[in-house]
């Protein structure tokens, strides 16, 4: 039987507002539904920070309000547009 997944956020580039890392429960920023709401936010590796400002890439949505993130990789990020 397969679980229904909502895909709805993964993709999607949010704004750290509170720390990501192992053993805690960070936040992000991320525009949802016309707007922009709080998530719950885990590092996907298990190991990685992520600190406040920084912006990352959502690859895994739990709902109602986890998602698991990653590092923007470069190609997504703005000063590295040639």
């Amino acid at each position: 039987m397969h679980r229904n997944v909502d895909r709805s956020l993964t993709g999607k580039i949010g704004r750290v507002t509170g720390l990501i890392g192992p053993g805690t429960i960070g936040e992000v920023m991320l525009p949802y539904r016309g707007g922009t709401s709080a998530f719950h936010a885990h590092p996907f590796d298990k190991v990685s920070v992520f600190p406040v400002g920084e912006k990352v890439l959502v690859i895994y949505f739990e709902p109602p309000q986890t998602v698991y993130v990653d590092e923007l990789p470069d190609v997504l990020r703005p000063d590295n547009a040639d």
